[in-house]
């Protein structure tokens, strides 16, 4: 079975003497659960797997109950370290006032019982954890799949990579094309919106949200104004109600606004957003065309090569904390942006012949950035490109 290099480091963090809970957090059907198996049967020490997933969102005696468990089996085992690990547990409310009461008695009894937390709602958990567990607790964001990753797993191409994107479930699917556009859409894109926003989070206006998520793949890699959002929707709302249903997508690992990078932090965040999907699966299937017309299509592919290379500085964005925008002044644009601290990378993707390099000098001549980079034809080649961590450019 393959494993991801997270694997390593949840291992070097677990035989860490007791200090800190670990949290390993990422969108649904990414492998987390295929990580904390792989981890338990590496790990020679009792142990203790539950999960979350279908208790009562009030349910939180369960949880209570678990870590009783935990102590008797423990106990029983004569265990001198207890591992627990609890899957979906943003599902239970007020969880993290549990799991801190029961984390800070163990603490105080001297008790070596260590955990572990999973979960698929980003925004939910790190909620919980600002507000109950500051100072507790190491993260893990484990995202999509990258395309060495695909590669390695399952011998995959780069058109391959493109097009089917970095879901591992949906590999074996994608010889009949129609059976894997039909997985995606229900058992990975239905299932998280649905279980990772509408049960957790009050949405008025589902059907609208599910509509801003399929013109986010539909526009991605494109620079769209919520106004002109809302002239394609009926029962529109309003802007700030479009923005929140953009930044819960977001919180789902499913897709993103980029920000206009600028100076100016106010006129940042009231920046038209560019749509960013997390992984180019989410696109190409909800598109009626097929893996061989899109290839063939230059347009159509220039589109899908400019979202992957998107998709892997986004998940790359979160794991090593790093910003990324776009930028663009009247006819002048440049594909991505990264900033970390004071520094920031310039980024065009050139994926035909009719990319001119004029944005890039205008982008130049205004915020002198450290690097300026051109991925395609004529620059990092992009393959090479899509295996290189992006904090190395820095």
């Amino acid at each position: 079975m393959f494993e991801r290099a997270h694997l390593q480091t949840l291992r070097r963090r677990i035989e860490d003497p007791r200090k800190h809970i670990q949290v390993v957090i990422g969108p649904r059907q990414v492998g987390k659960t295929t990580l904390i198996t792989q981890l338990l049967a590496h790990f020679e020490g009792a142990k203790l797997f539950i999960s979350a997933d279908a208790m009562a969102v009030d349910n939180g005696i369960w949880l209570d109950q678990q870590f009783e468990l935990a102590r008797l089996m423990m106990q029983q085992q004569g265990a001198p370290t207890f591992l627990l690990v609890i899957d979906e547990v943003q599902k239970i409310s007020q969880w993290s006032e549990v799991v801190k009461k029961h984390w800070d008695r163990d603490t105080r009894e001297g008790r070596n019982l260590k955990l572990i937390l999973l979960g698929s709602s980003r925004l939910l958990l790190q909620q919980g954890l600002t507000e109950s567990l500051a100072g507790r607790y190491e993260l893990l964001y484990v995202g999509h799949w990258l395309y060495p990753e695909m590669q390695a797993a399952f011998g995959w191409d780069l058109s391959h990579y493109i097009w089917f994107g970095g879901y591992p479930g949906s590999a074996s699917l994608i010889q009949d094309e129609d059976r894997w556009k039909l997985y995606v859409k229900d058992s990975l894109i239905e299932s998280s919106i649905s279980r990772d926003i509408l049960m957790m989070t009050r949405v008025d206006k589902p059907a609208l949200m599910k509509r801003l998520f399929e013109l986010g793949c539909l526009y991605s890699g494109q620079i769209l104004s919520f106004t002109k959002i809302m002239g394609q929707l009926q029962d529109a709302g309003n802007t700030t109600t479009l923005a929140h249903y953009l930044n819960l997508l977001d919180t789902a690992g499913l897709a993103a606004g980029l920000e206009k990078f600028s100076a100016d932090v106010i006129r940042k965040r009231g920046s038209s957003p560019k749509f960013q999907v997390y992984n180019t699966a989410l696109i190409s299937a909800q598109r009626p065309d097929r893996f061989i017309d899109a290839l063939s299509d230059p347009a159509t592919w220039g589109r899908m090569v400019e979202s992957a290379v998107g998709a892997h500085l986004l998940n790359h964005a979160l794991r090593k904390d790093f910003q990324l925008h776009y930028w663009r002044e009247r006819s002048d644009e440049v594909d991505f942006v990264l900033q970390k601290g004071k520094r920031c990378i310039a980024l065009e993707v050139k994926s035909n012949a009719t990319s001119s390099g004029k944005g890039m000098q205008a982008f130049s001549d205004r915020f002198t950035p450290d690097r300026v980079l051109l991925i395609g034809e004529g620059g990092i080649p992009l393959e090479q490109f899509l295996r290189l961590d992006p904090m190395d450019l820095f």
